[in-house]
């Protein structure tokens, strides 16, 4: 996993972790974090779609040679 990414996943374990998706219906981390439940709070989407973007651009090479925005 790239430095620059590894904060952001590490908030959306933890936010994921806090969520009533894992806690209540025991589910698995994966399963919780793929789908849009209403058991998931706003702002582990906000963080998991903060996340894809950060990993998508570590693979394009515009972002790669400029570095990923913000974290």
């Amino acid at each position: 996993m790239s430095k620059s990414c590894k904060g952001l996943a590490m908030e959306l374990v933890k936010c994921l972790s806090e969520s009533d998706c894992i806690k209540l219906e025991n589910r698995s981390f994966r399963e919780c974090a793929g789908e849009k439940s209403p058991s998931i709070p706003s702002e582990c989407v906000g963080l998991r779609e903060t996340y894809f973007n950060c990993k998508r651009g570590q693979v394009d090479m515009r972002a790669r040679i400029r570095g990923n925005k913000g974290y």
